[in-house]
């Protein structure tokens, strides 16, 4: 199994980080969090331009076909800058609709993914999918339906329930989280799209490539908070020495790195075994989204104790990446359902 890169991987990630590095996502991400989705729909439309959301669409309406690899080389950039939004939500749906077949639903909605024209959330089951009570809501016994990621901000919800798909364009009232730019809302009752085993081969499809891209997520923003938290105790001085200088506090960052180090080959193997159609993809993918999340977390802790109080500021960029790192853990299988979708195969 080849896990190194190619040029043009490595150059498409490389011109993905400049433009989203000059993008100023700090503001997009606080203005988001308002309910203002004007700067992050002209930031989804760039992204767009630079052909990310064409990796999940066919060449046929307008994509490049499905190319898990270099999503997830686009999704950890992504992660990287704290982009919000339903990113992962947009491409499962694309992916689930390419998958499901049709072509009324996939010709009114794949050319739009493709181009940046559409942002979809995507609402799987009432089981383990979706983001829930795990990203900050409470969970209610008696009812299990789970919630859409920034219902407010998308052109329509698709609502995957057993082996029924229906989308909506109604949502319940907006509700905070963890992370105040990932906003929840439950979808409403809507109109039925198509029923039958068709749809529930589709909807397990296109969950376990939310949960690559989830994971891929996790581990670009991981990185970014560790690399912001070397510089940091770079500067940091106490008794007349930089902080980074301390044995516990290079510990600490070595741990850290080592978490992220792992995850990435774990991320890269779910990636081509998702390409390749394997048996063992399932199972791949559950084991990427559990140890990239795990390492986005530990990273974020270790970010927050190493800046000390003002870790906790919203002033603070920072904390735009530490709030976002749980959800994303949680987000699309928690680490107990993945690690469960591992034992049972």
């Amino acid at each position: 199994m080849r896990f190194l890169l190619t040029d043009e991987q490595r150059d498409f990630a490389q011109v993905l980080d400049g433009m989203l590095g000059a993008s100023g996502t700090p503001a997009v991400v606080r203005s988001w969090a308002t309910g203002d989705h004007r700067p992050g729909r002209a930031l989804w439309t760039r992204i767009a331009r630079a052909g990310v959301f064409g990796l999940a669409v066919p060449e046929q309406h307008g994509g490049s076909g499905l190319l898990p690899v270099e999503l997830t080389l686009a999704f950890e950039e992504l992660g990287r800058h704290a982009v919000p939004g339903p990113l992962v939500e947009t491409v499962a749906a694309a992916a689930f609709l390419e998958r499901l077949g049709g072509d009324t639903a996939a010709k009114e909605w794949l050319p739009r993914i493709a181009s940046g024209g559409a942002v979809l959330s995507l609402c799987a089951g009432a089981g383990a999918y979706g983001p829930d009570a795990a990203a900050g809501v409470e969970a209610d016994a008696a009812d299990p339906a789970r919630y859409a990621l920034d219902a407010d901000a998308a052109d329509a919800v698709l609502v995957l329930q057993g082996d029924t798909a229906s989308r909506t364009d109604a949502h319940g009232p907006v509700q905070s989280s963890l992370d105040p730019a990932r906003r929840l809302a439950r979808p409403l009752d809507g109109t039925v799209l198509a029923r039958g085993p068709a749809v529930s081969a589709a909807t397990a499809h296109a969950t376990e490539l939310a949960r690559l891209l989830t994971a891929a997520q996790s581990l670009g923003l991981g990185r970014a908070l560790l690399a912001a938290t070397v510089s940091y105790v770079k500067q940091r001085t106490q008794f007349g020495v930089p902080v980074g200088s301390f044995q516990a506090v290079k510990h600490r960052l070595a741990d850290t790195l080592i978490g992220l180090e792992f995850a990435q080959p774990l991320v890269r193997a779910a990636a081509l075994a998702l390409a390749a159609g394997s048996p063992s993809a399932g199972r791949e993918v559950a084991a990427a989204k559990v140890a990239a999340g795990e390492a986005g977390y530990a990273a974020a802790r270790t970010a927050l104790q190493l800046h000390g109080a003002i870790g906790y500021t919203e002033e603070l960029d920072l904390s735009l990446w530490i709030r976002k790192a749980r959800p994303l853990r949680d987000a699309w299988g928690t680490p107990a359902d993945c690690r469960a979708r591992v034992l049972t195969g």
